[in-house]
């Protein structure tokens, strides 16, 4: 008896779920960074799948983590965008774009992904 598994994704570019400037469609968001920044940057790095540390590294490093962690969730979730562009957001917009990587992430976890599995049995 044989079994094949066809594992089915269409995988499309899409947009963020927030914009940038969009601070306060999410007000628990926008307070808990207010308030306590290097806390939500861990959170959100942690929500990722990151060290929760990493965020800390990121005064030593120039913002590099903070274009590494926009990058990976622009390349997990399929979000259009570049290298540059980040960058750019991450020199003059940090703490939005924080805000706006923790919402996406708040969201897409939330949200049921988009993989459909589908199995077939084939006797022989």
């Amino acid at each position: 008896m044989a079994t094949s598994t066809v594992i089915v994704t269409q995988p499309t570019s899409t947009e963020w779920k927030t914009g940038l400037f969009d601070c306060c469609s999410d007000m628990a968001t926008c307070c808990f960074a207010f308030w306590l920044f290097p806390c939500m940057q861990c959170q959100t790095a942690a929500a990722h799948g990151w060290c929760l540390c990493m965020p800390l590294l990121d005064p030593f490093s120039c913002g590099a983590v903070s274009c590494c962690l926009v990058q990976s969730i622009r390349e997990k979730y399929n979000i259009v965008g570049g290298c540059c562009n980040d960058c750019m957001k991450v020199y003059f917009c940090y703490p939005c774009l924080w805000c706006q990587m923790s919402r996406e992430l708040k969201i897409r976890n939330r949200a049921p992904n988009n993989t459909v599995i589908t199995q077939q049995v084939t006797r022989s």
